[in-house]
């Protein structure tokens, strides 16, 4: 039986069993039950009652949170060279094209998120067996294969997620940090399920969002009320 922390009973003393609480009062309870020494993030864990095996019931989408994760993506814009002056001042981290494909052959991956153009995805599909286990290919689908360039760097910095349904139903996401105040992770929260009801698949039959928790990192999770978001 794993031996609970000092930490991990405070953080239990604060949490009623089986309570369903709405999405406020999670927001606000989640930073007093994080005890990390470091800004801990907020991850949602919502799961769906889908069946993610049926290809018509896959969930799949990216939303802008309002305030942002509270991380810092480090992005690679991999780009013809009339394209590189605006991933420049759009923040991209590093800009370029065949030398960084080399660079990844080579096995370096130090980026949060790869930005390219429909033009070069011939090059960028050779590194289809290092980016994709890493969660680091380019998609149209996430908004990361484009010709806005700049924009799609832009928005990503601004905190632009991705998500998918896990094979179990899952959606995992962070949603903030817990230095943020309670009023911001709502607002956070809110355009995240906004974004995940607006997907909902034609073929899904009965509920739709099944349940969800809110923790940081290392935290319980609170079991959040859905008509409360």
């Amino acid at each position: 039986m794993t031996k609970l922390t000092k930490n991990k009973k405070i953080a239990l003393e604060k949490i009623e069993q089986d309570k369903l609480y709405t999405l406020e009062d999670a927001a606000s309870l989640v930073k007093d039950i994080s005890l990390t020494k470091f800004d801990a993030s907020v991850d949602l864990n919502v799961r769906l009652g889908i069946d993610p095996r049926k290809s018509n019931q896959m969930v799949r989408g990216v939303v802008t949170l309002p305030h942002g994760t509270g991380k810092t993506f480090k992005v690679l814009a991999l780009c013809t060279p009339e394209k590189e002056e605006e991933a420049k001042a759009a923040g991209a981290d590093y800009v370029g094209l065949d030398e960084y494909i080399e660079k990844i052959k080579k096995g370096w991956t130090d980026v949060d998120v790869i930005i390219t153009m429909p033009p070069v995805m011939a090059k960028v599909g050779q590194l289809g067996r290092i980016l994709g286990p890493r969660g680091l290919m380019p998609n149209p689908k996430t908004g990361t294969v484009t010709m806005e360039v700049g924009k799609a760097v832009e928005e990503v910095k601004k905190g632009k997620i991705d998500f998918k349904v896990d094979k179990y139903g899952i959606i995992h996401s962070a949603v903030g940090k817990v230095s943020f105040e309670p009023n911001k992770l709502v607002d956070n929260i809110r355009e995240f399920f906004a974004m995940v009801n607006k997907l909902k698949p034609t073929a899904t039959k009965g509920t739709y969002i099944a349940s969800v928790y809110l923790s940081s990192t290392m935290s319980p999770g609170l079991k959040i009320d859905p008509k409360s978001i």
